[in-house]
């Protein structure tokens, strides 16, 4: 069983929220949310998760979305 280092810096065996907390809101950090990647893009405006979906076109995503679908820091297996 594999570490890695979550939000808040601790070791853990799991990253996975459980709905407590939201995704992280550092730009450029990535996260997995149903077997795909989304990177967080500040900008002017609203920071948004970007990704795509099933047939490759790009996605946008509001930190409430990404909650509500799950997300972790690595790649399920």
């Amino acid at each position: 069983m594999s570490t890695e280092e979550n939000a808040t810096g601790s070791t853990g065996s799991t990253t996975r929220t459980d709905g407590v907390t939201g995704p992280p809101t550092t730009p450029c950090t990535v996260v997995w949310s149903q077997g795909r990647p989304f990177v967080l893009e500040s900008g002017p405006g609203r920071p948004r998760w970007m990704g795509t979906d099933n047939h490759g076109r790009p996605r946008a995503l509001t930190r409430e979305d990404l909650r509500r679908r799950g997300w972790s820091y690595r790649r399920a297996s």
